[in-house]
């Protein structure tokens, strides 16, 4: 039984071995698959990995740096560097995630609640001013006509 240990942990480490230099080169492939996206051969990772949903300029810089990937060729990936590729973008919140956001607050619309309503009507629903603040939501502000200021004294 301690053979068979021995001979399955180096059958392990060589199948690491060979997945560490393994190279799609030789393989013509159109694109790779990264998030649930294609992402092009012919375009540089950097702006590559932007066909993801959820991934701008700012993650995909963040991911490849994380990784120490420079902006190369996606077709120029080893094979060990496309599975951290597809590790690290697994780790940030995109795709199908910040869909299922979207769906919640529908849901919530729908629903008819409280915050329901405040994001049906645009205006901030977790307890905030908006006597004086939340213009972020409520929008610029609207001059209301036939209102005139008191003349100063």
């Amino acid at each position: 039984m301690l053979g068979l240990r021995r001979s399955a942990a180096t059958l392990f480490d060589h199948s690491q071995s060979l997945l560490r230099n393994l190279s799609f080169h030789g393989l013509r492939v159109q694109g790779i698959r990264v998030g649930n996206a294609e992402v092009p051969n012919h375009k540089p990772l950097k702006t590559g990995l932007q066909e993801v949903y959820g991934i701008g300029r700012r993650k995909s810089h963040q991911v490849l740096c994380g990784l120490g990937i420079t902006n190369k060729l996606a077709r120029d990936l080893t094979g060990k560097e496309l599975i951290d590729l597809r590790e690290e973008v697994g780790m940030h919140q995109h795709g199908d995630e910040l869909e299922r956001v979207g769906s919640e607050i529908q849901r919530l619309v729908e629903v008819d609640c409280y915050r329901g309503s405040r994001h049906r009507h645009g205006m901030p629903c977790r307890g905030q001013r908006t006597k004086t603040n939340a213009r972020t939501k409520k929008g610029k502000r609207v001059a209301i006509a036939g209102k005139k200021k008191a003349p100063r004294k």
